[in-house]
């Protein structure tokens, strides 16, 4: 539907609330589940960066110069120009798919995290870490309104990249909001960042899909920056068919509620409503559910000693459908994560699933995969594509007739059952602690459980380095 722009144009509408956004919008559950998603964004960036994806990227990212510089996460004393800072950051974090997951479908964090923590390294003022979480917030935001404004997006994506398309946006958003842009200029910033949204799911399960979450930090980021520079871009980018909406067969924009043409009493954040999942292991959200499913299955046959999964005839999983997480003999990590198979046999044989189980000697041996070649994938008419109303059901045949099924409606840490904060910061210090030492480790989680506080958020600079001992420094900085 071709949308007549009229003087409030939902675009306006947008670039008028991410202008106008404040502290006090800012909701004691929003400013909760916003640090989570930081603190789990960062840990599970710089356990990203022991990656070959990464590596990479790093590689071809030091081939650019600048004056300015910005950090790269686990790399004592390495910079970057900030837009490749972002790039190489945001591609940590999705490098194991291990990275925060909405409804409707996205991974919201590491399009934004990265590129306001680069960019806050540039600002000639000081970055307080309020003004962190209110534009982290305002691209969060971003990202949840436009997807709202499709059926289609309620589904678990068929034709691309959620992160590389509402991504961008609210990487642009944010960005607009740390460097304090106008009205006019936040829509320029959407403006340009649209066009540098998409990717294929064809390279999902590839060591190329991380890259969507990179170039939508840097892509974002760089829209802004243009945008300060002065240019400019479709005003009603959001409100046509040939603007935003060639993304989504149905899509119907409408104005950013409560803002009219500012941000009025009725603002309601998205993520005050919608809750995110927070990953145990590092895989598609998908496999969430039939991991749990299949441990369930597997204490059930071992409810009078250790089960033995040599007798297993038949493996049925009763799954949504979806073709790019459906892979019955993963060759590689990358297809492991996104396989429904891989992650419930690994369950399995190993009464869990971790970063190890994607490691190549685990997936490449002969147990797997003789397990593997039991597995039957069936599509319930009533098991639907999304990650709000889908299940997994695993049924085990054992060779002498015993059967045993166990089905997941919910799996621990999805947002109608998140992750206690203790298990939370434990994901973290895990993660972390590859690549920090335990004081920087300490220092982050301290930090972000701060953050609010905190007169310069810079500070987490150097404790993602490992640059320095500054055990005092935070405590300084808060007074």
């Amino acid at each position: 539907m071709l949308r007549k722009v009229s003087h409030h144009s939902v675009t306006e509408s947008f670039g008028a609330a991410i202008s106008s956004l404040n502290a006090v919008h800012l909701t004691d559950t929003v400013i909760h589940r916003s640090k989570r998603m930081m603190l789990d964004t960062l840990g599970v960036g710089l356990l990203g960066t022991s990656t070959a994806v990464f590596s990479k990227a790093l590689q071809y990212s030091q081939f650019f110069k600048s004056v300015e510089r910005s950090s790269v996460w686990g790399r004592s004393g390495m910079t970057l120009p900030p837009q490749y800072a972002a790039f190489v950051n945001g591609i940590a974090v999705h490098s194991m798919d291990f990275d925060d997951t909405w409804h409707p479908a996205t991974h919201p964090s590491g399009a934004v995290l990265p590129a306001i923590l680069a960019l806050a390294e540039t600002l000639p003022t000081q970055t307080s870490g309020l003004d962190l979480l209110l534009a982290f917030n305002a691209g969060i935001e971003v990202q949840g309104q436009l997807m709202r404004f499709s059926k289609e997006a309620h589904n678990i994506p068929r034709r691309f990249h959620p992160p590389a398309v509402v991504g961008v946006m609210g990487s642009a958003a944010a960005s607009a909001k740390l460097l304090a842009l106008s009205p006019a200029q936040c829509v320029h910033s959407l403006a340009i960042a649209a066009s540098s949204a998409g990717a294929p799911m064809a390279n999902a399960a590839t060591q190329t899909k991380p890259l969507h979450t990179g170039n939508a930090a840097r892509r974002g980021l760089e829209a802004a920056k243009l945008a300060l520079l002065g240019l400019e871009g479709s005003q009603a980018i959001l409100d046509l068919e040939s603007g935003f909406g060639v993304f989504y067969s149905d899509y119907s924009p409408s104005e950013l509620p409560g803002t009219n043409g500012g941000c009025g009493g009725g603002f309601r954040w998205v993520l005050e409503e919608q809750d995110v999942a927070i990953k145990r292991f590092p895989a598609h959200l998908g496999m969430h559910w039939v991991v749990d499913a299949a441990l369930e299955a597997r204490a059930k046959l071992g409810a009078s000693g250790e089960p033995d999964l040599c007798k297993v005839q038949k493996v049925v999983l009763r799954v949504p459908p979806s073709r790019y997480i459906d892979c019955p003999f993963p060759a590689m990590e990358h297809q492991a994560r996104h396989s429904f198979q891989f992650n419930a046999c690994s369950a399995l044989l190993d009464n869990q699933v971790s970063v190890n189980s994607f490691s190549g000697p685990q997936i490449d041996r002969p147990a797997l995969r003789e397990l593997l070649a039991k597995v039957r994938v069936e599509n319930p008419q009533d098991n639907h594509p999304s990650f709000d109303k889908m299940y997994c059901e695993v049924t085990v045949e054992m060779e002498h007739g015993e059967s045993v099924t166990a089905r997941c409606d919910t799996f621990y840490g999805h947002w109608r059952k998140p992750l206690s904060q203790e298990d939370l910061v434990g994901k973290f210090e895990a993660n972390a602690s590859t690549v920090l030492s335990q004081e920087a480790v300490e220092s982050v989680v301290d930090i972000i459980g701060n953050i609010e506080k905190c007169p310069d958020c810079t500070v987490l600079r150097s404790y993602l380095q490992m640059s320095r001992p500054i055990t005092h420094l935070f405590r300084e900085h808060l007074g």
